[in-house]
């Protein structure tokens, strides 16, 4: 008995040493693993570092205010020099713009193309500053050429969208556009050959962090200028109201900034403040509620942008929805003792434009704020110098970006319906045999829900 109980005791006294020893391995597995992910830590340091410090800076860009302006403000300090300049170009502008918008919707689409070029001119002329001293070979010709196949999809499926009775009457059209997308696609596939036998041995990743680069850059600018356009042919009210919005956000933060401003706002844009966020937001609400009750009064801004062939024009000619067309709205309680008023006649489409407004206010501004990061990633302070005291257009565009996005999916979510002119235009394209049968489908639809009688002929 006295040995059976030694060996009872004797096994737990086994048990409990394994059972340190394995302890005692599993805590030397996790410090060891603790090791190597600090270590590995470390490494991606150094190499995050290394490469800041291998990524040469790109040269200053140069001051191209006009002679004229600099001998008129040469007495000011650089402050408020540069609000001058600022503000004398922002007039300019804002005169060029009024003008294309006189002059109608194509030449409004020529200018978002226009910028859309410059735009990835200047992000693609960041990276080859950059990266050109080690001579990446067909870099920048392989960009190009992929922002032009990238256009003629897009371009070609608005063509095929708004022009099919224009491109029905023009044979050697219609091949490229029944074989729209295989050609796109047949072209895309020869750039991105043209992209693998360009690659060169040692420059293996940095000609792979370019491709990214290119077509990152096209997804900013080539597929939001087509969201642009597409929000165009909604109707220019669509266009001018984001647009505006925006503009005016930028403009009123700046001022708003510029006088009152204390607080800063976010780090990757240390002039940016408080002050001029809030009053920018404001005005931008207000300013867009008052400009589109003068746009919706007048058909050139509310109709849809359609193409006629039968005069080879552009026309803004319809009968204005809903949307366009003035009621009468009760005034919330909590504001009839501030207002006096019990009932405000009003358009519709004004109460859409507050959420444009707030949304070019209180999001609008990130979209400058992912550029400032994105310029401060390559220590520079602007995109280009063709603006003087605003940079490059996409300094001044970078919000725009996001907006045009925001209208779009704001559109086809609460806006959009049937459209019956893109429907009988999409009818004309069919064949005789497909419109008959077309034809008799609808007429027995309507003489099932008693619109015919079954007797009528057609």
């Amino acid at each position: 008995m006295a040995a059976r109980r030694r060996r009872w005791r004797a096994a737990p006294e086994e048990d409990g040493e394994e059972e340190e020893e394995e302890e005692e391995e599993e805590e030397e597995k996790k410090e060891e693993g603790s090791e190597q992910e600090a270590d590995l830590i470390e490494r991606l340091d150094d190499l995050d570092l290394r490469n800041d410090c291998d990524v040469p800076d790109v040269p200053p860009s140069i001051d191209s205010t006009p002679e004229i302006l600099r001998r008129a403000l040469s007495g000011l300090s650089a402050r408020w020099k540069n609000w001058w300049i600022r503000g004398i170009l922002t007039l300019a502008m804002i005169s060029v713009f009024f003008l294309i918008i006189y002059m109608g919707s194509f030449m409004l689409m020529l200018l978002v193309l226009s910028i859309q070029v410059k735009c990835f001119h200047e992000i693609i002329t960041i990276g080859y500053r950059v990266y050109h001293s080690y001579d990446l070979p067909w870099f920048r010709s392989l960009s190009w050429y992929f922002l032009l196949c990238v256009n003629y999809f897009f371009y070609g499926e608005t063509v095929a969208d708004y022009f099919g009775t224009f491109v029905q009457r023009r044979e050697q059209l219609q091949f490229l556009i029944r074989y729209h997308r295989f050609i796109s696609f047949a072209l895309y596939l020869a750039g991105f050959c043209m992209f693998v036998l360009s690659l060169v041995k040692k420059h293996y990743r940095l000609q792979f962090y370019m491709f990214a680069w290119t077509h990152v850059t096209l997804l900013i600018t080539v597929t939001q200028s087509h969201l642009v356009i597409q929000n165009l042919f909604e109707g220019m009210i669509w266009f001018l109201v984001p647009i505006s919005s925006v503009i005016c956000n930028d403009i009123a933060a700046y001022i708003f900034g510029f006088f009152f401003g204390r607080t800063p706002l976010i780090k990757l844009s240390p002039k940016k403040t408080w002050e001029g966020f809030i009053g920018g937001g404001i005005s931008t609400v207000v300013f867009g509620f008052i400009f589109s009750y003068f746009l919706a009064q007048h058909q050139y801004f509310v109709c849809p942008v359609e193409y006629k062939s039968e005069t080879n024009r552009f026309v803004t000619e319809c009968e204005p929805l809903e949307l366009f067309q003035m009621k009468k709205y009760s005034v919330p309680l909590l504001l009839r003792a501030v207002l006096g008023w019990e009932t405000v006649n009003m358009y519709p489409f004004q109460m859409h434009s507050i959420a444009l407004s707030t949304f070019a206010s209180l999001i609008g501004p990130f979209g400058g704020f992912f550029a400032s990061g994105f310029k401060r990633a390559f220590k520079i302070k602007d995109f280009a110098d063709t603006i003087p005291g605003h940079g490059g257009i996409m300094d001044r565009f970078d919000c725009q970006y996001l907006m045009a996005t925001f209208v779009h999916v704001y559109i086809t979510s609460f806006i959009r319906g049937p459209n019956p002119s893109k429907l009988l235009k999409q009818l004309l394209v069919l064949q005789p045999e497909q419109q008959l049968n077309v034809y008799k489908t609808l007429k027995s639809h309507l003489v099932e829900k008693g619109i015919l009688q079954p007797s009528l002929r057609g």
